[in-house]
């Protein structure tokens, strides 16, 4: 077993300290590729992917362009995380980096191809599928994984972030904290009163055994009714619809009703948590930070703010 110059690149902080998990970087055992309608744009679009070299870590590739799935590339935007490079933006990565983050897929060329992008040919997103990560762990499962070898055919050790100090941001009364742990926990709350969705807590390890495929996987996104008129007006969710979101009114309840979990809109944003905070990873190693990770009424922007505040505490 190797550890490659990139992974020698890496260094702990005071806040971060990256260690062995037991296992070796992992990578797909061959092409996946799923074709669908995108939330925002609502074109179409095509993904595929592709098996990679250990140490190369997620990337993105379109339009000619490489942009590694990396909080230096993310970007705020609206309801969803976009990456963006060199003029290049890919919207709506939130799902797919959860299903292949959780299902431990550490390197993997993503190519889009195949959609109509905007008329500069510079903007794309990925296939919302049926709103949750479900259809992207399915195929993933079904075709399998290998141990990533690097460019001398050797294997590689997978390293995690482990938290060695408690740490928090906030915007409101929105937070995220994390405390250290000897594994990965979740606990996230939500909270909308003026729907029936009202206040929930999920507490989970989502990177133990089956949970994510079996228990987080299927949450689909969800919104509420009222507000799909000015979402629209926003120039976003034009390829929304109850085939790939559950939506909530404050008058009539759920309009498309069952949920497959009880909890199905607090189990989402655990969802888009791990799909965030997998910007952490680098060179093909874990990017969830090894931390009892507690969110209260979070977001994309939030989620995302938090990595770039572990980025930091390498910096200073």
């Amino acid at each position: 077993m190797a550890i490659s110059g990139a992974l020698n690149a890496l260094k702990s902080s005071k806040l971060i300290s990256w260690k062995p998990c037991g296992r070796v970087q992992q990578t797909l055992k061959k092409c996946v590729e799923a074709r669908g309608t995108t939330l925002h744009s609502g074109k179409s679009s095509t993904v595929r992917l592709l098996p990679e070299l250990a140490g190369k870590g997620r990337y993105f590739y379109f339009n000619s362009k490489s942009i590694p799935a990396s909080i230096d590339y993310a970007q705020e935007s609206p309801l969803c995380t976009t990456l963006s490079n060199d003029g290049v933006k890919i919207r709506t990565v939130e799902h797919l980096l959860s299903a292949l983050e959780a299902m431990s897929v550490d390197n993997c060329r993503i190519e889009i191809t195949n959609l109509d992008s905007d008329d500069s040919g510079l903007d794309c997103e990925v296939p919302i599928l049926d709103g949750s990560a479900r259809e992207w762990v399915e195929r993933i499962e079904k075709d399998g994984l290998v141990a990533a070898k690097d460019e001398c055919g050797n294997d590689c050790e997978k390293l995690a972030p482990y938290l060695n100090e408690p740490v928090h941001v906030s915007k409101s009364d929105s937070f995220v904290a994390a405390f250290p742990s000897p594994k990965v926990r979740v606990s996230y709350g939500i909270d909308f009163p003026q729907v029936a969705i009202g206040s929930q807590w999920f507490s989970s390890a989502p990177l133990e055994d089956s949970f994510y495929a079996k228990e987080i996987a299927s949450s689909r996104t969800f919104c509420i009714y009222e507000e799909v008129e000015h979402m629209l007006d926003a120039g976003l969710i034009k390829g929304g619809s109850l085939d790939n979101a559950i939506v909530c009114s404050a008058s009539k309840g759920w309009l498309n009703p069952p949920l497959r979990f009880s909890e199905e809109p607090c189990r989402h944003k655990i969802l888009d948590l791990v799909g965030d905070l997998s910007l952490f990873a680098r060179f093909g190693n874990q990017g969830l930070p090894v931390a009892h990770i507690v969110v209260y009424k979070g977001g994309h922007a939030l989620h995302t703010n938090f990595v770039r505040h572990l980025n930091d505490s390498f910096k200073s």
